[in-house]
């Protein structure tokens, strides 16, 4: 059975960092593209950045880019989220997706993890 489990987040200062961790049990990662999303409270699900299964490919949203970096170590079946001077705005619950599939004409990640919290604060 497919499982992915994030860690990493917490209670950070603006201009602080993180690194956040997504962990796959129960299959081999390297078949698959992973996104990270973020949700914040009262706000819909936003997608923050995308990684292919060999890695070659990346994107970012474009409030993200140059301060968050994706990677992954596929023997160690983890996607890393490398988040630099972060922001009151970044606050959010981050959750990775995998298992990306087309029903009736839309895409949709099958698989998620169970999230972790970043709160950026002074």
């Amino acid at each position: 059975q497919l499982q992915l489990m994030e860690s990493g987040g917490g209670l950070v200062q603006p201009g602080g960092s993180l690194r956040l961790s997504c962990a796959a049990s129960g299959f081999t990662l390297d078949h698959y593209a992973i996104k990270w999303y973020r949700q914040a409270p009262g706000k819909e699900r936003e997608g923050v950045s995308y990684i292919s299964p060999s890695g070659d490919i990346t994107n970012y949203t474009t409030s993200v880019k140059g301060r968050f970096t994706i990677s992954r170590d596929n023997a160690k079946r983890t996607v890393y989220l490398q988040m630099n001077g972060l922001k009151p705005d970044d606050t959010a619950t981050y959750y990775c997706a995998a298992d990306y599939i087309i029903v009736d004409g839309k895409g949709q990640w099958r698989t998620w993890g169970q999230g972790t919290q970043v709160t950026v604060s002074s």
